[in-house]
Order: structure tokens, then sequence, then C-alpha cells
């Protein structure tokens, strides 16, 4: 049986080379051949499919001059790359975190939790400059062009052997993942691409150091292992901020008259929410209170809870059990039984409650195949405020005893949010003071007090040590917010 297993190995490694050899490509940027098994129309529709997902799972922030000037600003600077054509789409997600992205085809990202991080248009500039430089050198089609490669390669050891056939729809997951983890040569690449786009579009280079200064800070802050999100999808190919003051200082043109634009960015950020936002809810230690819907849930203590756009969940220490709270798209409690029940491979058991909280509802046991694992559950579905809502609660059927307990009095304590306070409690806002003379931070936080620590505002105002604001400049403060 040896020959033919060469045989057909040989065979697939004449296809392989046949593929690469028509499938290289010229890179934009560096004007060389690459492999990519991805072509443009392909990268627009990638990015376009993505878009709605973004918008689904972020939401974009709900201000319509901003998402313009973002839109505006981010055509200008990606005008002046070697890809201009794209259909170049630019957002501001309504996330908390400080990250930015970029999905293949001209489509990239802010976070409303980074603005107020920053202290000028050219600022803003760095950070559109550096994904903006992902798209242009197609970093992120080269690695799906590596994986379709390697799902070739699974493929073909599928026919050979039984053993591997059984990891052959693993490779095919990564097809879909378009927020990839970059390299550090691609994050060394694209820091050097958005130095070179901001200023082409006419932007001071010099606050770039800044930018880097203040994602390290924001790290630091964090406890230190914790990197800020754009940090940790953005691998640092070393000192970011000493390379940035190398890289300025060995700009060889005159940089005066180059736009930074503070007083124009900072006004823009009056009013902008600021961290968390309470009224999509939140955690209050293992109570999950969501004002806006107007409903409370007690999820299993020391679990790790987790709130998203779409679903609000809790996560068992050994993440082997998960309850998960999300909206089911029926008319009914009962409708929406009946449609996750009919789902190939579930199967449903006793009926538990037909109330819960005092509301109606349709409530079962069911099992489920995952892969080689048997999962073990309690599914209940709410009829509450015009909505249905489905939660869920589960874990590998060999576990199911130690955690039963846990899982059904978590379900059954949903119930309607009373307390007043959380009922009207507002997220914390940026605000923004003119000061009249020039101005120490601890003289600022003690005059301007604010509702986060003198750190976070010392960060958003690029403020460290014995540093001053001048007379006339803009001071960042942040008002609000739930009481602590």
């Amino acid at each position: 049986m040896a020959r033919p297993v060469r045989l057909a190995l040989l065979v697939w490694a004449v296809v392989l080379s046949v593929l690469v050899a028509g499938a290289c490509a010229t890179n934009p940027v560096t004007g060389k051949k690459q492999l990519s098994l991805v072509s443009e129309s392909q990268e627009i529709a990638m990015g376009q499919e993505a878009d709605k997902e973004v918008a689904a799972s972020y939401g974009l922030y709900p201000d319509d001059a901003l998402q313009q000037y973002i839109q505006s600003l981010g055509t200008r600077i990606a005008s002046k790359t070697e890809r201009p054509n794209l259909p170049w789409t630019f957002r501001v997600v309504d996330d908390s975190a400080v990250n930015a992205f970029a999905t293949p085809g001209g489509f990239v990202y802010v976070t409303r939790g980074i603005m107020p991080y920053l202290n000028s248009e050219a600022e803003l500039a760095t950070i559109l400059g550096h994904e903006i430089g992902h798209v242009t050198a197609r970093h992120a089609v080269t690695q799906m062009s590596q994986q379709q490669l390697a799902q070739i390669g699974l493929i073909a050891g599928s026919v050979l052997s039984s053993q591997v056939a059984q990891f052959g729809g693993l490779a095919q997951t990564g097809l879909s993942v378009l927020f990839l983890k970059f390299s550090r040569s691609d994050e060394s690449q694209s820091d050097q691409l958005g130095l070179r786009y901001m200023m082409n579009a006419g932007y001071d280079p010099r606050e770039i150091v800044n930018v880097f200064r203040m994602l390290q800070g924001v790290g630091q802050l964090e406890g230190g292992g914790r990197l800020p999100q754009w940090l940790s999808s953005h691998p640092d190919p070393e000192n970011r901020e000493a390379w940035a003051e190398r890289a300025v200082a060995s700009v060889d043109r005159s940089l005066s008259g180059l736009v930074v634009n503070r007083e124009g960015y900072i006004r823009r950020l009056d009013g902008m929410v600021f961290g968390e936002n309470p009224r999509e809810g939140f955690f209050d230690g293992a109570l999950f209170r969501h004002p806006d819907m107007a409903f409370r849930m007690a999820f299993p203590s020391g679990w790790k809870g987790v709130n998203q756009k779409q679903a609000v969940g809790a996560l068992s220490p050994n993440e082997d059990g998960a309850v998960v709270l999300t909206l089911a798209n029926a008319q009914s409690a009962q409708q929406a039984a009946r449609q996750f029940l009919s789902q190939q491979g579930v199967q449903a058991g006793q009926s538990w409650r037909d109330q819960i909280g005092g509301f109606r509802a349709a409530s079962y046991s069911f099992q489920a195949q995952e892969e080689q694992t048997v999962i073990q559950g309690l599914a209940a579905f709410v009829e509450y405020g015009g909505r249905v809502f489905q939660i869920l609660g589960y874990t590998p059927q060999q576990r199911w005893s130690g955690y039963e307990r846990a899982i059904t009095q978590s379900i059954q304590s949903f119930a309607r949010e009373t307390d007043p306070a959380v009922l009207s409690v507002q997220p914390q806002r940026v605000s923004l003071v003119q000061v009249n003379r020039a101005s120490t931070l601890d003289s600022l936080v003690r005059q301007y007090p604010s509702t986060v620590s003198p750190q976070v505002v010392g960060l958003i105002n690029n403020l460290q040590g014995n540093g001053t604001l001048p007379a006339g400049d803009m001071f960042k403060r942040v008002v609000g917010g739930r009481p602590r």
C-alpha cells in the first residue's frame, strides 16, 4: 500500500505547485509577487459581508455628524494610497474597548472607546493610516490564502487517512475569520505605511509618538498584563514609541504647516459616551441588570460574566458550563421552544416550568450532540415586555449533576427590574472645559472632578507628571455614570 500513498502525495504536490504558481499576484504596496488565492472582487465581497456582521455585533455609534467626519477623514487619507479605488468605508462602532480594526476590501473601524484617548485629528489619522495599511498591503488576504493552501493540503491528507479526515472541517473555520491577529512584520509594515499615508494627507507625523505612548499607558493602567484591545490584535513589532521617534526624526522634509487640529478634534468628543454604557446592561456582582429592557437575572456566583450586544451570559470557572440569554425570533414562548427543539441534533426532554418571574414561559430539558460530546441542558423561553427571551443553560452530560442546581437557579431568577436608580442610570460622558490659565493635571482634577481615576484623566488629556495644559486649551473630564 505504500506505493499508492506516495503516488497520491506526489500528485497533490504537483497540484499544489500549480495552484501556487497560478495564484501569485503583485502586492500593491511592495510591487512583489506573493501568494494570493483571493481576488480583489472576493476581498471586497468579504468586507461587505463582514461589515454587516460588525454592525450587528458591535452597533454603530449613534452620531451622524461623527460618522460623516470619520468617513470624510478616512477617505481623504485612503485616496493617497496605492489602492485609492477600493470602496473605502470608515465607521465608529459603539464599543468601549480601546481599539481599531480593518477587514478586507477597504472597511475600517474605530471604536468610540479609543476616540477620547486621542487628542488631535493627526492622532486619529495615525490610527486610520495604520489600519488602511493592513488593507492596502493585503495582510488579511495573505493570511487567508495561506489558510486555504493549508486546507488543500489537509484535504489531500483526508484522502489518505481517516484519522486526518476528522480534522478536515477545522481548516474551513479559518476562512470565515475576518478579524485576524497580524504578525509583527505586518505590524511593522503598517506602522511605516500609516506614517507615510498620514503625511501624504498633510498631517503632522510627530503626533504618532503620542498615540503609541497612550496605548502603552492604557496597558499599564489595566495592570500591565492586559493590553488594550488594539495592541492585543496588533502585536508590537518593537518599542513602538521609540520607533516612532526615530521615524519622525528621519523624515527628510519640513514639518512646518502640517495639520494637527487639536481643538477641532477634541470639540467633537463633547458629550461622547465613555466606558461601558450601563443602559445596555451591566453586572452588579453576579446580578445582571438591564435598564432599557427593565429586567434582571442572577448568574451563578463565581462564574465569568460576558455582556455583548446580542447576548449576555456567564461561563463556569473551568469553562465547561454556560448560561446564556438572548432574544428569540418568535412571537411566543411556545413558538420559540418549538423552533429550538426542532433543530437537528437536539432532543427534547421533560417540560420544566410554564412561568418564570411571573411571566408566561415554555421550558424544557434537552440534550444535543456537539461533535463527540453530548450536551445536557435546560432551555427556557420567557414572554416579557413584548419580547421573547431565550435562556439556555448547558454543560457536557457527565457534568450536568454538578451544575444542574446552579443553572436552574440562575434561569428561574429572571425577573422585572424595579429599582428606580437602575432604571434611570445614565452612562459616563466626556465633558470639555476651556482652561483660563496653564494648569497641571493635579490642579485640573481638583478643580474639575471626574467620575474616573486621575490616571485615566491624565491619559485622555496626554498629561503626565508635571506636564501642564496651556491656557485656552481644552481639558477633557468624565462626568456622570452609575454610582459605585
